[in-house]
């Protein structure tokens, strides 16, 4: 029995995790009611934490992890220890490890979805193909405005200095909360840290265990201030990659930065313009619209992360539904219906003798 002691605890943890799971699925409402404001400001007493050195604690601990487990089989060679033992004990500390993820973070993704938190209306509608090429092209035109006002370096975006960057990326979301009013972005905006080690194609990395949101340093200037906005946003118990990915554009677009403005509106043409591609609506002539900056930039892009999907594919049905309530519904004048009686135009007339012709 002695043997089978790790696997029973870890059956157990996983119960645990698999229990709170369910239940958060099947309450949705209880959750969001309570959970990701206690998570949230847990998420910025960790940051706080761990904001306190240059580096990304949790790598830190991953490769302490990594010498301890070689240690580990080293030392299970020489003294004999029987493998299936301690293999048990090591699905322990996974489970551990998981179950603090959960209770820590997790379960936000049963949260209700940010669309609510910002009042949206339209989500839920389907929206036509005329919808979708509207909102195309407006966020293309807002990236073309754009690209003239970043600084560069000759023909290409100018590599900004992380730090300098970073300690900017809160200040979207501070205009959002204070502002605009949307509290589900009260949470941490302390500063990004990179992400060590990141290869080609990675964004970046929130781990909940130790409140850190960490970037690919290496990424092209049209994606990396987006970037870190969708990582703050996860910082801020944002779960889902759609939410987070519209967050960071948000968050972007009220920055007063040019950098995070473009960086955002590129984002939103390109997640559009996949969207298009996706329903078989031609493209060309959208594409046609960009600026030669603009044009250079997404090629840079695209060479960075090939074609995979930067941004989850829900967040083009969000920005449609965004771009419909801020930019086409505010420009439609409400028909006045009103009763004028001194309005000769919505007054019969005709049965009166005296009356003006």
């Amino acid at each position: 029995m002695k043997y089978w002691r790790g696997y029973l605890v870890a059956a157990i943890l996983a119960a645990c995790t698999w229990g709170l799971r369910r239940f958060s699925a099947a309450h949705t409402k209880l959750v969001d009611m309570i959970y990701p404001y206690v998570t949230r400001m847990m998420q910025s007493n960790l940051a706080q934490w761990s904001g306190g050195v240059g580096f990304s604690v949790w790598q830190a601990i991953v490769y302490c992890g990594i010498i301890l487990a070689l240690t580990l089989l080293v030392v299970m060679v020489i003294r004999h220890w029987n493998p299936i033992r301690v293999a048990g004990w090591v699905l322990t500390v996974v489970s551990i490890f998981s179950l603090l993820n959960t209770l820590l973070y997790g379960l936000n993704e049963f949260a209700g979805p940010l669309a609510e938190d910002l009042r949206m209306e339209t989500v839920g509608y389907a929206y036509s193909a005329e919808e979708l090429e509207k909102a195309t092209i407006y966020y293309r035109d807002k990236a073309n405005e754009l690209a003239g006002k970043v600084e560069r370096s000759g023909s290409d975006l100018k590599e900004g200095d992380f730090e300098e960057l970073a300690a900017q990326a809160g200040n979207g979301f501070e205009h959002l909360v204070y502002e605009e009013g949307f509290s589900v972005f009260a949470g941490s905006t302390l500063p990004v840290k990179q992400l060590a080690g990141a290869g080609r194609g990675n964004t970046g990395k929130t781990v909940p265990m130790t409140g850190e949101a960490a970037v690919n340093p290496n990424q092209p200037m049209t994606v990396l201030p987006y970037s870190m906005c969708h990582e703050m946003a996860h910082r801020m118990c944002i779960a889902i990659d759609r939410d987070a990915d519209f967050a960071a554009f948000l968050a972007c677009t009220a920055n007063d930065s040019a950098d995070f403005q473009y960086a955002g509106y590129v984002m939103a043409y390109r997640a559009c313009l996949r969207a298009m591609e996706d329903t078989g609506a031609g493209t060309g002539s959208i594409v046609s619209g960009e600026s030669s900056q603009l044009k250079q930039d997404m090629e840079a892009h695209e060479k960075f992360f090939g074609r995979g999907r930067e941004v989850d594919e829900g967040m083009a049905d969000l920005l449609v539904c965004w771009h419909v309530e801020t930019q086409v519904l505010p420009t439609i004048e409400e028909e006045d219906t009103r009763f004028d009686p001194l309005d000769e135009s919505q007054v019969d007339l005709s049965g009166i003798a005296n009356a003006r012709r």
